[in-house]
């Protein structure tokens, strides 16, 4: 009697367990469900000023705390875009997993391609190169460099040489594209021809200006790097050390006071004593 009063409660008590258990799954589960949101993240990776499609994204779920802002809640804006009828375009590279945000697509209206990767307000101009200007190959899309110029700084002078000058016209510049690739790869330097850059309207002048009167040349710089080196640039007789520049303030040195010149010292006299028996007499002898 007692082995079966203890079966049936062990029975009750694994049974009011197994509910509790579900009842809290359930209750955790239907928390969950309303905790999150269906956002639109990409199912695979895709490339900059790529146009989206069913296959490159997806539904799932966000937990709403942590919803990045722009993101979008179905497909529908995404495979039409109202201006063109078509899917939007990326402006920079996404991969799989990432949520598909406004401020990673190109504006609405927007065409595939380079005029889709450039930031509105800026402007793309290409510049070419060589293995020695591109850096060898590591002036990738997405890196910064900084771009000098080699000219005369004086055109009527006798000797043009001795008046060459290099300068940095333009600092920390975003690299769009290495020849027609838009797509970066660390791992595979590549060297091109000619290289994209995304400039104001100012500073494309200032490039275009800058080719027209002398060689330019690519300087690789940390993408993190947001400091400025303002310079003068360099000539060739600084450069030879044939002109020297003056300190910018006078240097005083503390200079020791003069000792007193020592005091005349008398000449000194010689004396010879003669000696004749008993008689005993100095002479004087002048010191020669």
């Amino acid at each position: 009697m007692r082995n079966v009063r203890a079966i049936v409660m062990m029975t009750v008590s694994v049974a009011f367990a197994s509910a509790a258990v579900f009842l809290a799954w359930h209750y955790l589960r239907a928390k969950a469900e309303l905790d999150t949101s269906a956002i639109a993240v990409a199912s695979k990776d895709i490339e900059i000023g790529a146009r989206l499609s069913p296959e490159s994204i997806q539904m799932v779920a966000w937990p709403r705390d942590s919803r990045p802002a722009g993101a979008f809640e179905s497909l529908a804006p995404l495979l039409k875009d109202p201006g063109t009828e078509q899917p939007r375009v990326t402006r920079s590279g996404i991969q799989r997993g990432e949520p598909l945000l406004e401020s990673r697509l190109a504006p609405v209206g927007s065409s595939g391609g380079m005029s889709a990767v450039i930031t509105p307000g800026m402007r793309a101009i290409t510049v070419r190169v060589n293995d020695v200007i591109g850096v060898a190959g590591f002036a990738l899309p997405g890196s910064r460099v900084d771009v000098l110029v080699n000219t005369n700084a004086e055109q009527g002078s006798s000797n043009p040489n001795d008046s060459s000058i290099s300068k940095t016209v333009l600092e920390r510049i975003l690299v769009l594209a290495a020849a027609q690739e838009l797509s970066r790869d660390d791992a595979k330097p590549k060297v091109v021809n000619a290289v994209t850059l995304e400039v104001t309207p100012e500073d494309a002048e200032r490039i275009d200006l800058a080719r027209s009167v002398g060689t330019l040349s690519l300087v690789l710089r940390n993408a993190a790097d947001v400091s400025t080196a303002p310079s003068r640039g360099i000539t060739k007789p600084q450069l030879l050390g044939m002109i020297r520049i003056p300190p910018s303030a006078p240097v005083s040195v503390a200079r020791e006071p003069r000792a007193s010149a020592p005091a005349a010292v008398a000449p000194k006299h010689e004396h010879v004593e003669v000696i004749r028996g008993a008689d005993r007499r100095p002479e004087a002898t002048p010191n020669p």
